[in-house]
């Protein structure tokens, strides 16, 4: 079978929790055997845990896990449940007689993504969501779309949240010269998404709850229209770009800081005040393959649009009570922000 996702690097396993009580879930990367890592942010609202550690100028050198979630900070608790298995599978870092499993977290908000009915917004996944993604992670290619961590995504709500509409979870992978960059993406965006191959509006503000036309946010803005009050870090876009090539961990930061050119060609605006943006970046050396970071730059770009793009295609529809976030299939798409 073919795998154009996240999973073709070797040496790495994704895994979904899905709540069946709200739209909800988190998303596990393992390397039990340890991947270097870092991480680059540029939204003004993160939800992090574990960040600090993947600075290139502090000690630890490998990572055992990443975790992608819902339910904005309290969802940072699902790495709790990830360093639970990778202990119980005698992963992590050696310190003396004890493991410890090293798992950086990113999380997106989604607790407006309800019917406000019998206290759901309390339902956010927890140590047992990690634990249980742990469970199901998998070397197969990456499930896509309304799932894990992209269960409760919106993209588009400059125009209030009420007239935004559905993002997901999306994967790409590209193989070069024998090496392979992959990226997985979780688009809760704030802005609009926007095919950069062909400059299309894929997706984003509605001008009205009950309408499938897009507002086009670049070009409202440009006019002058005021948008509605969005709270503070209700959107991010997360992720992971990651290779099989050799990479020490100031390679690694540069990938995860081009792989954020990947986000600008796809969703207008980004990294603005009200976003959380955040992407990881691993490096299995299971080519061994010394970095080409020219080569490598351009592939962790184009991957993490395309995962955009295919979060936003994969997503599914969503009605909840008297609230309704379509899914792309349902809209006239038009032209993009130029």
């Amino acid at each position: 079978m073919n795998n154009d996702s996240l999973t073709r690097i070797a040496g790495l396993q994704v895994g979904h929790f899905t709540h069946a009580r709200r739209p909800t879930g988190c998303t596990v990367v393992l390397t039990p055997q340890g991947a270097v890592a870092a991480v680059d942010v540029r939204g003004g609202a993160p939800g992090t845990r574990e960040t600090d550690l993947l600075s290139p100028s502090n000690s630890v050198q490998h990572v055992h896990g990443l975790v992608l979630s819902g339910g904005s900070a309290y969802g940072l608790d699902a790495a709790s449940g990830v360093m639970q298995w990778l202990e119980e599978q005698g992963h992590g870092l050696c310190v003396g007689s004890v493991r410890v499993p090293i798992v950086p977290a990113a999380v997106i908000f989604d607790l407006m993504v309800d019917d406000f009915s019998q206290g759901a917004t309390r339902i956010r996944p927890d140590a047992q969501a990690g634990y249980q993604a742990c469970v199901h992670a998998s070397h197969a290619p990456v499930t896509q779309g309304s799932v894990g961590a992209g269960t409760g995504a919106t993209v588009g709500k400059m125009n209030g949240p009420h007239c935004a509409m559905k993002g997901g979870l999306g994967s790409a992978a590209l193989t070069v010269n024998g090496v392979t960059v992959a990226a997985l993406v979780v688009c809760n965006a704030l802005g609009d998404v926007v095919d950069p191959l062909t400059g299309q509006l894929l997706a984003g503000a509605r001008r009205a709850p009950d309408s499938l036309e897009l507002l086009n946010i670049r070009q409202a803005q440009l006019a002058g229209l005021a948008m509605h009050s969005v709270p503070m870090g209700s959107n991010t876009t997360i992720g992971v770009v990651a290779t099989d090539a050799v990479l020490t961990k100031p390679q690694a930061q540069r990938l995860a800081q081009v792989a954020h050119d990947g986000l600008a060609r796809s969703i207008c605006p980004v990294h603005t005040p009200l976003d959380g943006d955040t992407l990881f970046a691993l490096a299995t050396g299971t080519s061994t393959q010394a970095a080409d970071m020219m080569l490598l730059s351009t592939l962790a770009a184009e991957v993490t649009a395309m995962a955009v793009v295919r979060a936003i295609q994969a997503a599914t529809e969503l009605r909840l009570g008297q609230n309704w976030w379509p899914a792309m299939t349902r809209v006239a798409c038009g032209p993009g922000p130029n």
